[in-house]
């Protein structure tokens, strides 16, 4: 296997961010994206590449500013094939840094995968801590009035600390 490269995303690479976030999707693990919901916000992902010249998406992650002092980890999915191996810690890393140069003092996500968030300083919230969230997005979701996800922020204190500070 190639070294991975991590990098911002580019338009070229929505389909193939679609079909990672979407094969997830298939298997209730995440919500799915459609093709107008990834190109219209590229500029939030941020994506791991493997193959000749980081050919192949193996792994995705979004930050979406949702208020001044707030934004949303979401869409972190990666390849099957290299999951355990820190791809999703590297990613993650990405976007609390960009959070933290954008002196955002705060990030949440909402997630199946508690336990991959505890590790990185997560911790549990009531959804309904997160109004931003509910009444921008969630509110349009077909799961709202049955959402089965788990709320999870993470304070960030600077740029000096790293992921699990």
């Amino acid at each position: 296997m190639n070294p991975l490269v991590y990098r911002r995303a580019r338009p070229s690479d929505t389909r193939p961010i679609l079909s990672l976030i979407n094969h997830y999707s298939t298997k209730g693990l995440m919500l799915p994206r459609s093709f107008a919901q990834v190109v219209e916000k590229i500029r939030d992902f941020n994506v791991a590449l493997d193959g000749p010249n980081g050919a192949r998406v193996k792994g995705v992650v979004a930050l979406h500013v949702v208020g001044e002092d707030l934004a949303e980890v979401r869409s972190l999915a990666v390849d099957e094939s290299l999951q355990g191996r820190g791809v999703g810690r590297k990613l993650m890393e990405m976007c609390l840094s960009d959070a933290r140069e954008m002196n955002l003092p705060r990030v949440f996500t909402l997630t199946y995968q508690t336990g991959f968030f505890d590790k990185l300083g997560f911790t549990r919230v009531e959804k309904l801590t997160l109004p931003q969230k509910i009444w921008g997005d969630c509110v349009h979701c077909a799961k709202f009035s049955d959402c089965d996800e788990i709320a999870m922020v993470k304070a960030l204190a600077g740029p000096q600390l790293t992921v699990g500070s």
